[in-house]
């Protein structure tokens, strides 16, 4: 039995439990490579090979091979003649080219315009991050259609194809920082219990935050003294991108 899969579906919920009313905990882009652990009645216990993260998805037919060329850098691209876009970091394979369009799939074409190719870098976060300005915030999300914190976060390393840990736990783990800072500066990420930001300079940060309900940009010591207002949390951990 082959193990080793391709999303081709624009995305795909990972879900906490095998049954479809478990909470949300990942999204699965398209293009992503992911390992079947086992099959539990209509779901499969998977692992992503990106992140290692462990979930369960819905029992469907997914792509046996891909050899990804390309990455849409924009927040969507929509499908030719579909209502469906792809988001944003999904890997596809160029397999035919006509003008401004490009088919990754039977049939299924996008614009040349909103692709890269797959080993290209954006050093600048900020240019990445900006695209989800006023997205939903969606705990599990990691597209258009709702985002979460730490997803956010993550988003810039994955499309730089750079291993970044999913959740907020994990991040906080994975590089040396300090609870105390004076002056903030551009690209500063701050960690809080359940909670990520990062600074887009030295006076403002931008963050899918659940209380709002969406990505947008804030003041920092402003943020900061509202979640220890509100949610009697203090800064756990600062370092930078």
């Amino acid at each position: 039995m082959q193990n080793n899969f391709y999303c081709n579906y624009p995305y795909i919920n990972i879900y906490e439990q095998p049954f479809e009313n478990s909470k949300i905990s990942s999204q699965i882009l398209y293009g992503e490579k992911f390992n079947v652990l086992k099959k539990i009645k209509n779901f499969l216990k998977i692992q992503t090979s990106y992140d290692n993260y462990y979930g369960y998805i819905k029992y469907k037919k997914y792509k046996k091979t891909l050899n990804p060329t390309h990455k849409v850098t924009v927040l969507k691209t929509k499908i030719y003649k579909s209502n469906k876009f792809l988001p944003f970091s999904s890997k596809i394979e160029i397999l035919k080219k006509k003008k401004n369009y490009v088919m990754f799939e039977n049939n299924k074409w996008i614009n040349s315009k909103s692709i890269i190719p797959i080993d290209k870098k954006e050093k600048n976060f900020i240019k990445i991050l900006i695209l989800f300005l006023n997205c939903k915030y969606k705990w599990g999300g990691k597209t258009y259609k709702g985002i979460d914190c730490s997803a956010l976060i993550q988003i810039f390393y994955k499309f730089n194809n750079k291993f970044f840990p999913r959740d907020t736990v994990d991040q906080i783990k994975y590089k040396k920082g300090n609870n105390i800072k004076k002056k903030f500066k551009t690209g500063d990420i701050i960690y809080w219990k359940g909670h990520v930001a990062i600074c887009i300079n030295s006076k403002e940060l931008i963050h899918a935050y659940g209380p709002r309900k969406k990505v947008l940009i804030m003041p920092i010591k402003k943020t900061i003294r509202l979640i220890k207002d509100t949610a009697n949390l203090e800064v756990k951990k600062i370092f930078s991108i």
